[in-house]
């Protein structure tokens, strides 16, 4: 009985010193949080938040009453899909991502006021509200045609009803635009009507074309022979035609010659002569 009671005396004086230990090392590791970069903490005591932030590194707490919340500071993306109605009543379904950062000065407002949740409750909202409002200035085509427009447009929109709260929007890039099927199929009609119109004008423009350097042609030609001719009939002289017909004559006198109702016969002439 005294042995085990020796036994039962010697445990508890090793246990109670360890478990002390273990609760000091639990306070310690309790008592200190880290902030990593690009993070700030807030300071909850008992649920009430803390005004102002804690900045990156060590910092003590009260342990088992205080917790740190880290708020990422650095630039988050977010992708949010919906669906929008364009000018001419056509359903958009869009893909956007979004790259936001939250103001290190307000970390602790936004924790306070909105909760860690602050990106569902917050920006995917303001988000869906600015899209469908920019949307429905645009025709479904000149939405496709537009899209670095209506990116800068959801920025400025989004910056618009977020500062105050203390996020900010950097930049917004459109994924993707989908339209109804029946849309793409009138899109790609229009697109082959355009194509055979212009087709048909080359067409056009190119046998006119052809036409207007053949008539050319026609006149430079019609133009260089008259200038010849123009030419030949100033350089022939009335001695130059003289002398053209001497060259051609044969030396023999017409067959016959006269005037008026008297014909002669040269011929005849010349036989009496040698008579």
């Amino acid at each position: 009985m005294e042995k085990r009671f020796n036994i039962n005396f010697n445990a508890k004086k090793v246990i109670i010193p360890v478990a002390i230990i273990l609760l000091l090392i639990i306070i310690a590791l309790n008592s200190f949080s880290v902030v990593e970069a690009g993070h700030t903490g807030v300071v909850v005591t008992l649920g009430k938040v803390k005004e102002g932030v804690l900045q990156e590194g060590i910092h003590v707490k009260a342990p088992f009453v205080q917790k740190i919340v880290k708020i990422d500071n650095r630039i988050r993306k977010l992708e949010v899909s919906t669906e929008a109605f364009s000018k001419d009543l056509q359903s958009v379904q869009t893909v956007l991502a979004i790259n936001y950062r939250v103001d290190t000065s307000k970390s602790y407002s936004i924790y306070k006021n909105i909760g860690a949740d602050y990106e569902n409750v917050l920006v995917v909202p303001a988000v869906n509200e600015v899209l469908k409002a920019i949307t429905a200035t645009y025709t479904a085509e000149e939405s496709v045609t537009n899209r670095v427009l209506i990116s800068e447009g959801l920025v400025t929109g989004l910056n618009e009803k977020l500062n105050s709260i203390g996020l900010y929007v950097t930049d917004v890039n459109i994924i993707d635009f989908d339209f109804s099927d029946a849309f793409i199929t009138a899109i790609e009609e229009k697109q082959v009507a355009q194509q055979k119109l212009l087709k048909a004008e080359t067409e056009k423009r190119t046998a006119i074309t052809n036409a207007e350097a053949e008539a050319e042609a026609v006149k430079i030609k019609a133009e260089a022979e008259a200038e010849a001719n123009k030419t030949i009939s100033e350089s022939l002289t009335h001695r130059i035609i003289e002398n053209k017909k001497i060259e051609k004559w044969n030396g023999e006198l017409p067959r016959v010659t006269g005037g008026g109702s008297t014909i002669i016969d040269m011929g005849d002439v010349s036989s009496d002569s040698k008579e």
